[in-house]
């Protein structure tokens, strides 16, 4: 019986230790892109109202982790290596800022049920992921939408899906590369929308 007690004695010895080791930092990341130039003082915005709605995505990218993918159906996520906030929250708000810079509209809002607008800018975050495998690669994968509100229709749509390039091998290295690649599908997104009222509208 002692010799049992003993053994108990030093089993929770070293749950207790291996409990007070150091635990390994998280890191978080941001999505982060450089301002846009000052539009001309001439520029003549078109007199609608945007409103940008809650980008809609997949349980795995509405979270806080980074994912990756090593292969077809397989997906894993970080636990030490984090966004600072959810992706779905960080592009939606790069979009704001991006159609607002632009300057083509009278008013750009998020979607809330105080702001009135003419047209709803929505979309899909469908993969925003580290592609694990012989190199390195960063993938991302939206659909924009401008919906208007007075027709009750979709007026314009876009896919974007593109893989870049990570130069390096670190979580650091995959981050910039997402935030390179959702920089150009949002410009490219904000231009087609551009495009658009400027073949339907005149200011």
């Amino acid at each position: 019986m002692r010799q049992a007690i003993g053994g108990l004695t030093v089993a929770l010895a070293v749950v207790t230790l291996a409990s007070c080791g150091a635990t390994r930092p998280s890191k978080y990341y941001q999505l982060e892109f450089p301002a846009a130039p000052p539009m001309a003082s001439s520029h003549d915005p078109y007199l609608v109202g945007l409103l940008v709605g809650r980008l809609t995505a997949p349980h795995l990218f509405r979270e806080d982790r980074i994912v990756y993918r090593t292969g077809p159906g397989q997906m894993g996520t970080y636990d030490y290596h984090r966004w600072a906030e959810p992706p779905t929250e960080m592009i939606e708000a790069a979009l704001v800022r991006m159609l607002r810079d632009s300057g083509h509209y009278r008013t750009v809002q998020h979607l809330q049920s105080s702001a009135r607008g003419d047209y709803i800018v929505r979309g899909r975050l469908q993969e925003l992921e580290e592609l694990s495998g012989k190199s390195l690669g960063a993938r991302v994968t939206f659909v924009i939408e401008l919906y208007e509100i007075k027709s009750g229709t979709t007026v314009w749509s876009e896919h974007y899906s593109q893989d870049e390039p990570v130069n390096g091998k670190t979580v650091a290295d995959v981050v910039d590369a997402l935030n390179r690649n959702v920089q150009h599908g949002l410009e490219q997104a904000v231009g087609g929308i551009n495009q658009y009222f400027a073949a339907h509208l005149q200011k």
